[in-house]
């Protein structure tokens, strides 16, 4: 009788361990990364897999592939893998919440909170723009490579903080604010090929965007020059603007963002621990 309990007791304690086993890769897939709300993931697949994450189909290119979660992302989200046209299994991927910082600026002219009614048709052309150049989903996986800082300077505003200008909550913050002087370099964190490169628009200034492949792209604000162009490949550490205060801006810094696609990132998540 006691044997028995103790077999018992034993099976229900492995069932446990592995059920209790959080995020772990079906059969076809192997992956690693971050599964908390900003965090990046990636990955193999088998060939003939086809891998959604909720409902968006997730680009596989030479059996690689990379998904990533936003800031509000629920505590599970459905992954589903089919292989060869099967029915497809459904995977439950666990995201860890993250706390964010709410942040007040009082004092900005009236214009910069709440833009006139003049340069609305602006921003909505300018925000289409953007949008566009954040649905490219090239062959490139410069995203492997790992990420450096932009910028040198200290964090001045971070990743998912809600800002409240003058008493009136704004949507959340997705970028990293690097503080720094005028003029410093801006240079790019990883790999890849300049797809957007405006010197004036209206809420960010001069404005880069950056795609690294697969979905993964980096946008970088408020700069007061731009050395590179539409279409021209850039290296890991190699300069692409500097430091401005353009657009809307209380001071000189740089504002860098991460996207999948549309799902924004943490920037700061993707750095080496110190």
């Amino acid at each position: 009788m006691k044997r028995w309990l103790a077999a018992g007791l034993l099976v229900l304690l492995a069932g446990a361990a592995q059920a209790a086993e959080p995020n772990r890769a079906p059969a076809g897939l192997t992956w690693q990364g971050d599964f908390s709300q900003g965090g990046l993931v990636t990955g193999e697949a088998e060939p003939g897999i086809l891998i959604k994450l909720n409902e968006r189909i997730v680009p596989v290119r030479n059996g690689r592939f990379v998904f990533g979660f936003g800031r509000d992302e629920p505590p599970s989200v459905t992954l589903t893998v089919t292989r060869d046209g099967a029915k497809g299994e459904l995977v439950m991927l666990r995201i860890a919440p993250q706390k964010y910082d709410i942040q007040r600026i009082d004092g900005l002219p009236p214009a910069q909170v709440t833009p006139p009614p003049a340069v609305l048709e602006r921003i909505k052309r300018e925000n289409e723009m953007i949008a566009a150049a954040r649905q490219r989903s090239s062959a490139m996986q410069d995203f492997l490579q790992g990420w450096i800082w932009p910028a040198k300077g200290p964090v001045s505003g971070v990743y998912g903080s809600q800002r409240i200008l003058n008493g009136e909550p704004r949507t959340p913050h997705y970028g990293l604010d690097i503080a720094a002087p005028v003029g410093s370099p801006v240079v790019a964190p990883a790999a890849g090929e300049v797809v957007l490169a405006e010197k004036d628009i209206y809420f960010t200034g001069g404005t880069i965007l950056i795609d690294h492949g697969m979905g993964i792209n980096s946008a970088y604000s408020h700069l007061q020059t731009l050395t590179v162009k539409v279409g021209q490949r850039v290296k890991q550490g190699e300069q692409i603007g500097t430091v401005g205060a353009t657009g809307r801006a209380t001071g000189p810094h740089l504002d860098w963002r991460v996207n999948w696609f549309d799902v924004r990132l943490d920037p700061q998540r993707l750095l080496p621990k110190e």
